[in-house]
């Protein structure tokens, strides 16, 4: 039998982002995820559910899209988005043909750096998830679990919900949102990860100047919103 190979490779950028793709020539598609190595256990009492707010909050728009610009342009390369926030991690993730790599990522890319924060969305998004949070409250099965994980991680943010609790998700104000944002969306938290029909050049530097990269400004994003 013989042993496939794989062509899978990783590479750090200088201000630390991390880029993992796989190449896989029998297929006609990509998936492209953007990883945060950082979740709920991450988290203090005040803040518990701030990540998963945050994964929400990145859907409502951009500098350069709105939400409904985001969505429009997701479906126009029959593409399929979806994100999710765990104890250990929060992911953004696209899955597309080949030929719509550079689209995708690059409206990936923008949710992740340019989320607008706007007073207006984070009040109207409170109570979206305090609708989730009373949905999940009503789910047997969701329920047992979490009563079993805060008695056996008593105090500690293991034992938390991951969406947060009514009382902690009332207080999220934009300050806070940004806070968190500025201190985990920084470019040594940040994983790349893309397997399909890809080359691991072209999808780092699409043939722009010597020594940038599509993710050199990863960097500046994160300065400028740790400045506003």
């Amino acid at each position: 039998m013989v042993k496939e190979v794989r062509n899978i490779r990783r590479q750090v950028l200088p201000h630390g982002l991390t880029v993992i793709t796989e190449q896989m020539e029998h297929i006609r598609s990509a998936s492209i995820g953007v990883w945060l190595e950082t979740g709920s256990r991450d988290e203090t009492p005040e803040s518990n559910g701030i990540s998963h707010f945050i994964e929400h909050m990145v859907f409502k728009g951009t500098k350069h899209r709105t939400a409904e610009e985001i969505a429009r342009q997701v479906d126009s390369i029959g593409g399929n988005m979806d994100a999710f926030t765990s104890k250990e991690c929060i992911c953004f993730n696209v899955k597309v043909l080949d030929e719509n790599v550079p689209v995708a990522l690059e409206i990936l890319t923008d949710l992740v750096l340019h989320p607008t924060f706007t007073a207006e969305d984070i009040a109207r998004e409170r109570g979206v998830i305090l609708e989730e949070i009373k949905m999940d409250e009503d789910n047997p099965d969701y329920l047992v679990h979490e009563i079993f994980t805060q008695n056996f991680w008593k105090d500690h943010p293991l034992g938390k919900p991951i969406l947060g609790t009514k009382e902690t998700v009332k207080r999220f104000q934009r300050d806070a949102v940004l806070e968190t944002y500025n201190h985990r969306f920084a470019p040594g938290n940040i994983i790349v990860a893309a397997a399909g029909h890809l080359d691991h050049d072209h999808f780092v530097d699409p043939g722009l100047d010597a020594g940038q990269t599509r993710f050199n400004r990863v960097d500046v994003v994160a300065n400028d919103h740790a400045e506003r």
